[in-house]
């Protein structure tokens, strides 16, 4: 029965196919057109899959990279002028402690009798010392560095000056006070 079914269809249907062939190169069309859809869809499957974090893992290491170096190249004051005079760096450090212990002796001797003093003396080393700033920056900018080198000495040597004149100052006053107060109370 299936065998009538099928051959009565067939049977029917005859003179209605399509028979003919296709134009010549239909086939090489086709395969282009299908290459062409498969080469777009798997270059754009590759261009999400990986170009986007490979990118954004580049510009961070890159942004990295930019950040030591600048970190790297910038050096402190203090570096520049020891690059230009290592014999500064070491007079700078000597210095800096004395006056640093100088100071703190100033500073424990700070009493109505000795605060205007002491307050003058501290507001002329903020002087000296931006003087100081000034002679380093000139220095770095490229003036003579003898003489410049020579001035920053001197100024070393004015603050030490200044504040020993200032504790031989409170020494004395101190001296004065203690003998008015012995004699007052005799």
């Amino acid at each position: 029965m299936e065998k009538d079914t099928i051959n009565k269809l067939f049977n029917d249907l005859h003179g209605s196919f399509d028979i003919e062939e296709p134009i010549a190169g239909h086939e090489n069309r086709f395969l282009e057109k299908l290459l062409k859809k498969n080469t777009i869809a798997t270059i754009s499957k590759k261009d999400t899959s990986w170009w986007k974090p490979l990118s954004i893992a580049a510009s961070i290491t890159l942004l990295c990279f930019l950040a030591i170096g600048s970190i790297n190249n910038r050096l402190t004051k203090e570096e520049q002028v020891a690059e230009i005079s290592p014999e500064i760096s070491k007079s700078e450090l000597y210095f800096v402690s004395l006056i640093d212990k100088q100071i703190k002796e100033l500073e424990k001797e700070n009493k109505p009798e000795t605060k205007k003093i002491i307050e003058d003396t501290l507001f002329q080393l903020k002087k000296l010392e931006k003087n100081y700033n000034q002679l380093e920056q000139d220095l770095l900018n490229g003036g003579n560095s003898k003489l410049i080198l020579s001035a920053m000495i001197t100024n070393f040597q004015t603050r030490i000056d200044l504040l020993n004149e200032v504790l031989a100052q409170i020494e004395r006053i101190k001296n004065i006070k203690n003998t008015y107060d012995e004699n007052s109370t005799i």
